[in-house]
């Protein structure tokens, strides 16, 4: 629990990620972001690629749960193809929203690990509780003015480069 901002490994794209990595970890469940790591900001709805990442993780046994801090109507949109368990309004890097998913899927913190394009949101939150976390590249660098502030901040704690 002591990694602080460091995230436990840092890819290119969620999309390109390997499951073994997770597996061979005891990884049992994800918690994933939605905004620039799923999907753009400018997106409403999952595609085709984000529908076939879900289905790879339930079918290599991972179970799925979305944690974001999105409205209820925009998490409500995304989540309506994909049926998961879904978090929205969650606060990150807040504990609540991370362990609300993780007991709805019945995963204790060794056995989960998180996702997400955010330093400050997505990585501290998940390892203030001992979550694996994985640090994605933003999808889109077309963001809201905040979290292009946030961006230059990040590059400042992140000691490594994308996988």
């Amino acid at each position: 629990m002591g990694k602080g901002l460091q995230p436990d490994l840092f890819v290119k794209s969620i999309f390109t990620f390997d499951v073994c990595w997770l597996k061979e970890r005891g990884i049992k469940g994800v918690l994933l972001d939605i905004d620039n790591t799923l999907i753009t900001h400018k997106q409403k709805v999952p595609d085709e690629k984000v529908v076939e990442l879900i289905k790879f993780f339930q079918k290599n046994d991972i179970q799925v749960a979305l944690v974001s801090n999105a409205t209820k109507k925009r998490v409500g949109v995304f989540n309506e193809k994909l049926g998961l368990y879904a978090r929205y309004r969650s606060f990150k890097p807040s504990k609540k929203g991370f362990l609300q998913a993780m007991e709805k899927l019945n995963l204790i913190p060794e056995e989960t690990a998180v996702i997400g394009d955010q330093l400050f949101t997505d990585i501290c939150g998940g390892n203030k509780i001992g979550l694996t976390t994985i640090l994605v590249e933003p999808l889109d660098v077309d963001e809201p003015l905040t979290i292009q502030i946030k961006r230059v901040i990040e590059k400042l704690f992140v000691k490594q480069k994308p996988i």
